[in-house]
């Protein structure tokens, strides 16, 4: 139900958008989130928001580089990642949860994953 996509592999200091849509999901009664795992390591946070696009927080690691937002329209929420380095590469989950929060068991449901590799 929750459809990551826009993974890739980039250069350091370059962009990458990724989306996270969800079809026949409602969208609207969820906060969503964006979480990243790194190879034998729990899934971290990365940003966050409530369900009418309020409530935005960043883990300070990507604080002023990464944005999320969401079209409630479009049932689809975004990352936009500016300025990548190479400590961003990982997995990008997206996640759906009925509570806005930094905590991966407080989400209930979860995206396949999109891989983001960083290179210099």
């Amino acid at each position: 139900q929750l459809v990551e996509s826009g993974g890739g592999w980039v250069q350091a200091g370059a962009p990458l958008s990724l989306s996270c849509a969800t079809p026949g999901f409602a969208f609207r009664d969820f906060a969503m989130g964006w979480f990243r795992q790194y190879p034998g390591q729990n899934r971290e946070f990365v940003a966050a928001l409530n369900w009418d696009g309020g409530a935005i927080n960043y883990d300070d690691s990507v604080k002023g580089r990464f944005t999320i937002s969401r079209d409630n329209a479009k049932n689809t929420v975004y990352l936009q990642m500016n300025s990548l380095k190479l400590e961003d590469t990982a997995v990008y989950y997206c996640a759906a949860s009925l509570v806005t929060s930094r905590f991966w068991r407080d989400y209930d449901y979860w995206g396949q994953g999109t891989q983001v590799t960083v290179s210099s």
